[in-house]
């Protein structure tokens, strides 16, 4: 509670230590330093919610602020991202891309830290000045700088555009948000209560915080920053949790690849693995270089070596092809591909009219135009000789007609050209669609064909069509992320549209991991050591054999059995299914509840997030009130932003004279900008 007089004190909980929480805390002591200037303007410009009693009055009284993070990890990286996890595992956004501080000029200026690559480049440069940075050292002290060895010499090599570990960006968070409480101006302090939160409560004066340990803490407002948390498994996986119990299987369940013993999968032995999505990735490159095999660059291109310590890996997914590899490009975006179509104003424009668009009819029309354009005018300008004479011409005039005949116009011209040479987008999502397969040894020759085929055209970067469309994809989604936020879209699109059909698509194409893996995951399948189930695999017991198995109806021959499952795939984002304490607390005691959308035959269903207010967010009860002192930041989120998972980008998408109005697109740091906003309207600004 805040007392009154000069010895006022505004007590403020963060719930969640990894990136969402660590930027709360830096965003409310960077309002806390300029606290006393007029910062209004830029919040309403943001669009932050006001209610008819805010909590201004109180705590501009207040002369001390007390910040108080649980987590039971350490506050910056969090669970997800801790400095200890394997080094195998990578980011899937390159060097340049993320950030925990803001560098949007309307925010309050930053106290302490910078970008990731900006912390990077400090630590080699201050390794250059080094004398002695090629002295020997003990392999797990830290450095001066406080690195391990192993860090030190990962920063070394790293560029703008490679690939980090994990881990390594974990000791950037945990470095920044360091430097940033470090640098909390006077009046306000931070500490840690190394504890998971059991539930969140109201009292007479604010709200009691109560750790798993039973000891409540008082607090004056709450933010919920809980990202990734664990969910209750299906019936189909609740079976086989149980299944593999009483078969004394080896069954793992969706889960962070950091939190998985993988100890427990024996060498030499198969092991279904179900998805090959971003987590597949982990567990292949866990269970083989991570065991001690080897790449190694050879006359025929990349080759593996094994250990004799993996196991065999036997992997099915619904498109039976794992995510495409992103281009090699020297930045995140493909510099050659603009939106010319999908703009911000085109994208915007309905909801400034007072209109809420289709996703299906308005906003993907434009960007479907986009992704054909940056398709055929890469392909006429590497290979001038595939095209038509006047081919882009007649395109482009297709492309710029109004109406849905848009189209069908388009189809028109691309007629031109051999059926080899177009976009087929739909089939690039399912590209073993319709094809029977009569052994699994020939479906893999398929697969690495596939993989073979998808390395070259990322190595090939701006000069291949593929990899530019779905770069316009990648492009498109920046706009997007603003576009349908906040009821931006109709409801039954967000779900049959944005989260039903595009959602899939765009991830597969534009989500995938970088290159080297689409590589090593065709040197594993030469190799011996993976294979594939096939497209829209069948899981399951087979109790007589005492085993799991696993068959396509697309591939012939008989089907796979291990006595052990992996499932590849990350725990739900959904708030109804989460196994958490505090979420069920709260959905029990009203305090929360799930946002319903109407699908297309009008019956309202629970969405995966939270329903909140408008900017800064505050959850709604049960009742459908606003609920005072209380906000929600990140993954709980995704029922009113879409991509809640990304990073924020260290420079907002489209520098000056890129973007169509000048500016750059704002969804770049948006959780950046939500953290902020919580943070001005707790303090009152």
């Amino acid at each position: 509670m805040t007392s009154g007089g000069r010895d006022a004190v505004l007590r403020v909980a963060v719930v969640g230590g990894g990136p969402r929480g660590a930027s709360a805390v830096e965003r409310l002591l960077a309002n806390w330093a300029v606290r006393g200037g007029a910062r209004t303007t830029a919040a309403r410009a943001h669009g932050a919610e006001r209610t008819t009693a805010p909590l201004a009055p109180r705590v501009s009284r207040a002369e001390r602020l007390e910040i108080t993070v649980f987590d039971p990890f350490t506050p910056g990286p969090g669970r997800v991202w801790r400095p200890e996890q394997p080094r195998e595992f990578l980011m899937n956004t390159p060097c340049l891309f993320p950030t925990m501080i803001p560098s949007e000029p309307d925010l309050a200026p930053p106290l302490a830290g910078g970008s990731f690559l900006e912390w990077l480049r400090a630590r080699q440069t201050d390794r250059a000045g080094d004398g002695d940075a090629d002295a020997p050292a003990a392999e797990a002290e830290l450095a001066t700088d406080g690195l391990t060895a192993v860090e030190r010499d990962e920063t070394a090599t790293l560029g703008a555009t490679d690939y980090p570990p994990r881990a390594l960006y974990g000791r950037y968070l945990a470095d920044t948000y360091q430097a940033a409480v470090g640098a909390a101006p006077e009046g306000a302090s931070v500490r840690h209560v190394r504890a998971e939160v059991a539930r969140v409560g109201r009292t007479l004066h604010g709200w009691a915080v109560t750790t798993a340990d039973g000891r409540a803490r008082e607090t004056d407002a709450v933010i919920l920053a809980l990202g990734h948390v664990p969910s209750k498994p299906t019936r189909a996986q609740h079976e086989l949790v149980d299944a593999a119990a009483r078969l004394g299987l080896t069954y793992l369940p969706p889960s962070a690849p950091a939190d998985v013993d993988w100890d427990v999968l024996p060498a030499g032995r198969p092991v279904l693995v179900r998805g090959m999505g971003l987590n597949f990735f982990d567990v292949m490159i866990r269970l083989t270089e991570g065991r001690g095999g080897r790449f190694k660059e050879g006359a025929g291109g990349l080759e593996y070596f094994p250990s004799g310590n993996e196991p065999r890996l036997i992997a099915g997914s619904r498109r039976g092809v794992p995510y495409r590899g992103k281009a090699d490009l020297d930045s995140y975006y493909a510099p050659d591909v603009r939106l010319r179509w999908l703009t911000r104003a085109a994208a915007l424009a309905p909801r400034k009219a007072g209109l809420t668009p289709s996703f299906d009819a308005d906003l993907w029309p434009l960007l479907h135009r986009d992704t054909l354009w940056a398709y055929y005018s890469t392909l006429a300008r590497t290979e001038p000789e595939a095209v038509p004479p006047g081919f882009l011409a007649e395109l482009e005039e297709a492309l710029n007609v109004q109406d849905p005949s848009w189209e069908p116009s388009a189809e028109r011209v691309v007629e031109a050209l051999p059926e080899a040479r177009r976009l087929d987008l739909r089939g690039l999502g399912a590209p073993f669609v319709g094809r029977h397969f009569d052994r699994r040894a020939d479906l893999d020759e398929q697969v690495l064909a596939y993989l073979d085929a998808d390395a070259a055209s990322s190595a090939r970067g701006q000069d291949d069509p593929l990899k530019m469309a779905i770069a316009a994809l990648h492009r498109g989604r920046a706009v997007l992320k603003e576009a349908v936020a906040d009821g931006g879209i109709t409801e039954e699109s967000w779900v049959a549209g944005l989260r039903g059909w595009f959602e899939g698509l765009v991830e597969g194409l534009a989500s995938g991991p970088p290159s080297v893996r689409i590589r090593q995951l065709a040197a594993l399948l030469r190799a011996g050591v993976v294979s594939t189930v096939g497209p829209g695999p069948r899981f399951s017991v087979d109790r007589g054999a005492g085993c799991f198995v696993a068959d396509s109806p697309w591939v012939g021959g008989p089907p796979v059995y291990a006595a052990a499952m992996v499932e590849a795939l990350a725990p739900a984002n959904v708030v109804g299914a989460a196994d958490s304490p505090l979420i069920e607390s709260l959905l029990a005691d009203g305090l929360v509840r799930p946002k319903f959308v109407a699908g297309a035959d009008g019956v309202p269903r629970p969405a995966s997030g939270l329903d909140v207010t408008a900017p800064p967010y505050r959850p709604l009860d049960v009742n459908g009130h606003a609920v005072r002192g209380l906000y929600v930041l990140g993954l709980q989120l995704s029922a009113v932003q879409w991509g809640t998972a990304i990073a924020a980008e260290a420079h907002p998408f489209g520098a000056p004279g890129e973007a169509d109005d000048g500016a750059p697109y704002p969804s770049g740091q948006r959780t950046l900008r939500d953290a902020d906003l919580a943070a001005r309207d707790i303090l009152g600004l």
